[in-house]
C-alpha cells in the first residue's frame, strides 16, 4: 500500500487540468483574430511557422510532468515492514478522575482540561517510556493501554470528556485497581502509577488499593486537582449544579485522602498549581528509577518513492522542450 508523507501537497494536482484549457482558450482566442485577418489557413501560414498540433503535444507532456512533480512533493512512500524494538524505559499509567466535579473552573479552564492539556505536554518530555491511560468516575475502563505510541495518547486523549464514564462518582480504588492489571508482563520493578483526581466522594477504598500496588513494586503517586474552599460544578447547558434539595453543590479538593494513598503507594502527593501541574517532579522522580528494557513490534520507515517521480516529471519537462513549437518540415506535428 502507498501513503504519502506530505499528503497536503496532492490537491495541487487539479491545476494539471487548468493548463489544457487555458491552452484550449489561448488557441481559440488567437484563431478567431486569424479570421479577422482573413483566410483563416492562408494568414496562419503567412504570419508564423508555429505548430498548433506540437502546442497541444507540449502542453500535454507538461501537465504530466507537473503530475509527477506534485506527487513527489507529496512524498509516496511503499514498503512498510514490522520489526522488533528494545528500549530501555519505565511503564507509567494515569489514572485520570472525569466525574463531573472535574468540570470545577478553579484551574483554568477547569479541573479537567489543565488535566488533560499537562499530561499531552508529559508526553512530549518522554522518550523510550510506555504510557497508558485509565479514566475513572463511578467505575474505571482503560482509555489507552499501555504503549510507546505518543501520537495515539495525545489522540485518545482529546477524545476524554465527562461523559466518557456515563456512571457517576468518584471510584479511585477501582481505578488503581484497574492500573496495576493494565501494566504488561515485561514491567516488573520500573513502574510508575500516577492518580489525577479532586479526590472527593470516593466510594472504595483507595488507600488499600495503592497499598496492593506498592507490594506489586508500583509507585503510586496523587495529584490533587481543585481547591479546598471548592467551587461550584458548571452544567452543559447553563448555570449550576445543584442538589435535591435546590442548593448549589460545591466541590472541594479531598487532599487528607490523597496523601493517605500516595503514602501507601511509596509515592508522594502533589497539589495541582496554576503555574505547575505537578507532573514536572513525578517525571523527575521517573527520571531517577531504573530503566528496564522492553521490547515491542513497531513498523519500520517506509521506501520513499519521491525521487522516482521527480526523475519522471525531468524527463517529461526535458521531452515537453525539446519539442518546440515550430512545423516539422516531415509534417509529424502539423
Amino acid at each position: 500500500m502507498i501513503i504519502f508523507g506530505n499528503v497536503q501537497f496532492l490537491p495541487l494536482i487539479f491545476l494539471a487540468l487548468l493548463f489544457p484549457a487555458a491552452y484550449g482558450l489561448l488557441e481559440f482566442l488567437r484563431k478567431r483574430r486569424v479570421k479577422k485577418l482573413g483566410d483563416e489557413e492562408l494568414v496562419s501560414r503567412l504570419l508564423s511557422s508555429r505548430s498548433s498540433s506540437k502546442g497541444w503535444v507540449r502542453i500535454v507532456l507538461f501537465s504530466l510532468a507537473f503530475v509527477f512533480f506534485v506527487i513527489g512533493l507529496a512524498r509516496p512512500q511503499i514498503g512498510a515492514k514490522l520489526k522488533e524494538h528494545r528500549a530501555k524505559g519505565v511503564e507509567i499509567m494515569i489514572a485520570l478522575d472525569v466525574s463531573n466535579s472535574m468540570l470545577a473552573e478553579d484551574l483554568s479552564p477547569n479541573r479537567l482540561e489543565r488535566a488533560k492539556l499537562s499530561i499531552s505536554r508529559l508526553t512530549d518530555k518522554l522518550m523510550d517510556d510506555r504510557i497508558g491511560l485509565v479514566i475513572f468516575a463511578g467505575s474505571s475502563f482503560v482509555q489507552l493501554p499501555i504503549t510507546t505510541d505518543y501520537i495515539s495518547a495525545k489522540t485518545f486523549l482529546g477524545t476524554i470528556n465527562t461523559a466518557s464514564v456515563p456512571l457517576q462518582g468518584t471510584a479511585m480504588g477501582d481505578a488503581i485497581m484497574t492500573c496495576i492489571r493494565s501494566f504488561s508482563l515485561q514491567s516488573e520493578k520500573s513502574r510508575v502509577l500516577i492518580v489525577i483526581t479532586d479526590g472527593e466522594n470516593h466510594e472504595d477504598d483507595p488507600v488499600e488499593a495503592a497499598r496492593q500496588a506498592a507490594e506489586l513494586g508500583i509507585k503510586v503517586f496523587t495529584i490533587g486537582v481543585g481547591s479546598a474552599e471548592g467551587k461550584p460544578i458548571p452544567l452543559a447547558g447553563g448555570g449550576l449544579m445543584k442538589d435535591s434539595g435546590g442548593n448549589i453543590v460545591v466541590t472541594r479538593l479531598d487532599e487528607e485522602t490523597l496523601r493517605k494513598v500516595a503514602e501507601a503507594g511509596g509515592g508522594a502527593y502533589i497539589h495541582a498549581g496554576a503555574a505547575e501541574f505537578g507532573l514536572n517532579p513525578i517525571l523527575d522522580a521517573i527520571r531517577e528509577m531504573d530503566k528496564e528494557e522492553f521490547n515491542s513490534v513497531v513498523f519500520e520507515e517506509y521506501d520513499e518513492l519521491f525521487m522516482y517521480f521527480f526523475a519522471v516529471a525531468f524527463l517529461l519537462f526535458v521531452a515537453e522542450l525539446l519539442i518546440g513549437d515550430k512545423r516539422s518540415k516531415t509534417r509529424l506535428f502539423e
